[in-house]
């Protein structure tokens, strides 16, 4: 791993991964000429008996729902698995309930073809870790890492062998939910994390049993939906897909991603579930892409809507797109026999996707031992144990970012009362957020539970709801989707006020928690105003008049517009939404046993009419001057608003510590490389607070000149580093023309010479600067 890519957890609450267990290449076994030779001769034998209903029954990938064990056989489903007519399911949960599917498919079809059983593990199985957005805000690849490894060995252990993850889309936009399930706006810090969540999931071995496969998602450019509305059209130019949204699928496929998953958006007029030219010339041809590709659910039946055609059409554009597997929608499994009499597809064409899914099947050791993931015995082990639960309370304190903190009323004194009040203070069901699919949220460890549980021998805690989580109770329905209910109370607003500002009158400080719940954000939650509810904000300004100290923890799936909010609390932690122990983890952050580190992978803007805004922006013809954008002032003629700064309310890479890092001017080891030379550019940062702390100190570059209009700047590498109070490092990154590359107007991969800014600082925004001219 490059120096540039350093990351430490030395604030973790667990052990996290030696540098010899982590993965930094994938090793797995079948990539030797010898392996691969022995699976092809395995899969062509196999393929020669298989009639062609059951060629076409490998690519479907029907949802089993979580029928009983007993159900394995009569159930429709079961009838199908015995026939030879499923390739997979999705969905089922529990080893024996597997078990039971699996063994009608190896004992009673034909050929003995095992299964392959998926689920949306995205952020963790039953121990749960923050949302992804959450766990980005890290910025350590080896705490990332681990929490896919602790997902996919639970995950083994109850039966699964397939992922829906990791989720890499880029994105920029605020109002689309599913910014939660990603890494937030940044390509590199995107691709860092994509490449080392395939790696946690999938391990050195993929047949050892503890490993399953990784799906990347969603290919492509599902996170650049027009008008931040789910599954809307998508339109770029191929300059901006290669040099700033492909990056983290092909850092996917580098690390040997076992399967992608097509995206519901369309790209260039196609949808992507039926372009060729994503999923056959971009990922197989020109990224060598090895593994299969899956559709997302019924994207093959949505394109009829799309309108691309009947279903028949549709099934075969996909197919000849290069789809290997059709999730629900049965689109092939009902029609390409038809169309392949018809001459609408070919044999090869059904053999080669066939093939693909059969040989992760074969990469699995299924063919071998199909019933090697799943032991109830071990999953009863395995599956949320302690040790899991504490290595989820570490990531949770070290994915939370401090936005703010006067008069240092963090971290909280460890004596006193406390006033802690907000929607969410008391609600198991919110705390892991959006897609927790197997998350056990009744015992998800709340706001208050964390607080009385580690501090309540020393601190007397008084709580109350104080307002709901908006006024509008039929939206607050909408909001409380897959059963994390929102725990609406029907007492008046002032009642729930009154009860408020009653309790925070008889406390020395306010914990107040407001935000989003669980489903504000994710699949499907889109929203048009990305503020904090009227209802919540009504609670803060009441508390305010109280004089008491606020401390505001946040709950958030997204970015929000804080401008309204942002100055009546002393501090504010955002806490995304933090897992099983979320609970635990805030009271470890709010009392200092946890110095917060985290730093945000995505712009939060001032107001929504700056969206889209992102720190990697382009400059204009006619850009603000940076004095003027400092103040804030308008220009008229420039690139500017009216009523707004262009600035953001907190920029990309933004994240205060209980502590204070100053940093020194920066220094390069040659101010005139040339060729592929590499250089060295350094800063001492210097703990000068009264904590030991984390900071994770960021490079950036500008291109100064290019055939191409060129980013401010780029983010090129971090590292997180620990200091000690009163303790100075100096930090060195090493460059090369490697982080110079960029695709040109012809998409040609490559660097230009010339002069570049290389900047290292603690955010986006405030950085130190060197200049350097670099020939070729």
């Amino acid at each position: 791993m490059s120096k540039n890519l350093i990351v430490i957890a030395t604030l973790a609450l667990a052990p996290m991964f030696s540098a010899q267990e982590m993965v930094t290449k994938p090793v797995q076994s079948y990539q030797t000429v010898q392996y691969q030779s022995k699976k092809k001769a395995f899969v062509d034998a196999l393929l020669a008996k298989m009639t062609l209903d059951e060629k076409i029954g490998q690519l479907n990938l029907p949802s089993s729902g979580d029928f009983t064990t007993g159900l394995a056989k009569s159930s429709d489903i079961g009838k199908k698995v015995e026939q030879g007519l499923v390739g997979g399911l999705f969905n089922i949960k529990g080893a024996e309930k597997i078990k039971a599917v699996q063994k009608v498919a190896v004992e009673n079809s034909r050929l003995k073809i095992p299964l392959i059983f998926g689920m949306d593990v995205i952020h963790g199985y039953e121990t749960t870790f923050p949302i992804p957005l959450g766990l980005a805000a890290s910025w350590d690849m080896n705490l990332v890492q681990q929490s896919a490894r602790v997902a996919a060995k639970e995950a083994a252990a109850d039966g699964i062998n397939w992922t829906f993850s990791p989720m890499v889309d880029i994105s920029r936009e605020p109002r689309w939910g599913r910014v939660s399930e990603g890494s937030g706006e940044d390509p590199y810090l995107g691709s860092e994390i994509s490449k080392n969540m395939v790696y946690g999931y999938q391990g050195k071995d993929l047949a050892n049993g503890t490993n399953i496969l990784a799906c990347v998602k969603h290919f492509a450019l599902y996170g650049a939906g027009e008008a931040g509305r789910d599954y809307n059209t998508v339109d770029m130019s191929h300059v901006r897909m290669f040099n700033e949204y492909f990056p983290p699928y092909k850092a996917a496929v580098d690390a040997g991603v076992a399967s992608v998953m097509a995206s519901f958006n369309e790209v260039d007029g196609v949808p992507a579930t039926g372009s060729r030219w994503l999923q056959t010339e971009v990922l197989r041809n020109q990224w060598k892409f090895k593994g299969f590709v899956v559709t997302d659910y019924t994207g093959i039946n949505e394109m009829v809507d799309h309108g691309m055609g009947d279903l028949q059409q549709v099934s075969a554009l996909a197919l000849k797109a290069g789809v290997d597997m059709d999730m629900v929608g049965e689109g092939f499994l009902t029609t390409l026999k038809k169309s392949l009499a018809e001459g609408k597809v070919t044999q090869a064409e059904i053999d080669m996707a066939a093939r693909r899914v059969l040989e992760s099947k074969y990469d699995l050791g299924l063919f071998d031992n199909p019933y090697k993931h799943g032991d109830a015995k071990l999953a009863a082990k395995e599956v949320y144990s302690l040790e899991n639960r504490n290595i989820a309370r570490s990531a949770a304190a070290q994915s939370m970012v401090l936005m703010k903190n006067e008069n240092q009323v963090l971290p909280l004194k460890k004596s006193g009362t406390v006033a802690v009040i907000g929607p969410l203070v008391n609600n198991s069901m919110n705390m892991a957020g959006t897609w927790s699919v197997a998350t056990k949220h009744a015992v998800s460890v709340n706001l208050m539970q964390g607080l009385q549980a580690n501090y309540g021998k020393d601190v007397k805690f008084l709580s109350a709801k104080g307002a709901n989580i908006d006024y509008d109770a039929k939206l607050e329905e909408i909001y409380a989707a897959h059963g994390k209910k929102t725990d609406r109370d029907n007492r008046s607003k002032e009642a729930l006020l009154k009860e408020a500002v009653d309790i925070a009158n008889k406390a020395d400080v306010i914990v107040l928690a407001i935000g989003e719940s669980a489903e504000m954000s994710g699949e499907s939650s889109s929203r048009t105003e990305i503020k904090i509810p009227q209802s919540q904000v009504d609670l803060l300004n009441e508390l305010k008049k109280t004089g008491k100290p606020i401390a505001m923890v946040l709950f958030t799936g997204r970015p929000l517009a804080l401008t309204n909010v942002k100055d009546a609390p002393d501090a504010i932690l955002n806490a995304w939404f933090a897992g099983s122990e979320a609970g635990n983890a805030i009271a470890d952050v709010l009392f200092g046993k946890v110095n917060p580190s985290g730093k945000l992978p995505m712009t939060f803007p001032r107001s929504l009419g700056q969206v889209p805004i992102y720190y990697n922006a382009k400059n204009t013809g006619r850009p603000l001057s940076q004095e003027l954008t400092d103040k804030c002032e308008y220009q008229r003629f420039r690139s500017n608003y009216m009523d707004e700064c262009n600035t953001p309310l907190y920029p990309f890479g933004y994240g205060l510590s209980y502590s204070k890092f100053n940093y020194s001017d920066v220094t390069v080891s040659n101010a005139n490389p040339k060729g592929n030379q590499t250089i060295q550019a350094s800063v001492t940062v210097t703990n000068s607070g009264n904590y030991d702390g984390a900071e994770v100190v960021q490079l950036y570059i500008r291109d100064m000149v290019g055939s191409i209009t060129r980013p401010v700047k780029e983010l090129k590498g971090f590292q997180k580093v620990m200091l000690k109070k009163g303790e100075s490092k100096k930090i060195t990154f090493d460059i090369t023309p490697e982080n110079l590359k960029f695709y040109n107007g012809d998409l040609k991969y490559d660097w230009e010479a010339g002069e570049f800014d290389i900047m290292i600082g603690t955010n986006s925004e405030e950085v130190k600067h060197s200049k350097i001219n670099w020939t070729k």
